[in-house]
């Protein structure tokens, strides 16, 4: 193994310690690698992090070893790397947040392939500012994935909610939704599990709320588990921790109407162009309120 690999970013100077460590074995992609993959995609990135607690998912000795999920950041990470103390059940936590590039190279240089975000911000945790449903496929199908992400964005448009696609670099895509800020997570998650059961509800041999595997009997999983509080979303550009590895990918609508795009489309090796295409680009800067198209919803169920 060669020394520390040191690397500037602004006016930090980020240790990578054991550079040349192998984490995807059958690429040869290295933490080396890593770190320059997730340098490359900063400028995009570290916006979808910013503000927010994190949990991260290390694999020190590469993909096809152990993993561990960090939530509470160590003394041992460098004090310029802000902590969001937020409370938890018997205590509090203190999640990681990556405000800037050099930050997200030193927890890429820890080993942290994937970077799990709250639906909130650390000055309002409890203020979930996305709705994100999680299409989960019975197998590996992704067409029928891409067909109830497109039911999903017609009702949602029947709602007047704008809405934005990621793959997410497994299975499935996630459908996000911008909120303003008012609803706390209950609101949010009783809205998200409505509309999935009115979709459910309008392709009940294709579509399941049902959270036991073994009652969905092969159909899509609308999965809305993660708009609670302390729960968490795979974040944009993160590497998932998969042999060839796949990342989670923004991609626009009209992509999604091409057979070639699926959940595993990019990779650490050509997901720069799309990055560049800024595909969440028409998308409203400022979230809705849930209360109108709760509205609407109401009419139609």
């Amino acid at each position: 193994m060669s020394d520390a690999l040191r690397v500037r970013s602004g006016r930090r100077t980020v240790e990578v310690n054991r550079p040349d460590k192998v984490l995807f074995p059958e690429l040869g992609l290295t933490k080396a690698d890593l770190v320059e993959y997730y340098r490359s995609v900063a400028r995009w990135m570290v916006p979808q992090l910013k503000g927010r607690p994190l949990m991260l998912e290390c694999h020190p000795d590469g993909v096809g070893g152990p993993r561990f999920m960090r939530k509470n950041a160590p003394d041992s990470y460098p004090d310029w790397i802000r902590r969001a103390e937020v409370t938890k059940k018997g205590g509090t936590v203190a999640h990681p947040v990556c405000d800037n590039e050099a930050t997200l190279l030193y927890l890429a240089g820890q080993a942290c392939l994937t970077f799990h975000r709250w639906q909130s911000r650390a000055d309002r945790p409890d203020a979930p500012d996305r709705l994100v449903f999680d299409l989960d496929p019975a197998g590996d199908d992704f067409e029928a994935v891409r067909k109830a992400a497109f039911q999903l964005g017609d009702l949602l448009g029947e709602l007047k909610l704008p809405s934005m696609l990621m793959t997410t670099g497994s299975k499935g895509l996630h459908v996000v939704v911008p909120l303003d800020r008012r609803a706390g997570f209950d609101d949010v998650r009783d809205f998200a599990a409505e509309v999935a059961a009115t979709l459910a509800a309008r392709d009940p041999d294709r579509l399941t709320t049902e959270v036991r595997t073994e009652a969905r009997e092969g159909r899509l999983y609308l999965d809305i588990q993660r708009n609670g509080y302390a729960q968490t979303a795979v974040a944009p550009f993160s590497v998932r921790a998969r042999q060839e590895a796949p990342v989670a990918t923004p991609i626009s609508w009209d992509q999604l109407k091409d057979p070639a795009v699926t959940a595993r489309r990019w990779t650490v090796t050509n997901v720069l162009e799309q990055a560049r295409t800024d595909p969440w680009a028409d998308v409203p800067a400022r979230g809705r309120a849930l209360g109108p198209a709760r509205e609407r919803l109401a009419r139609l169920r």
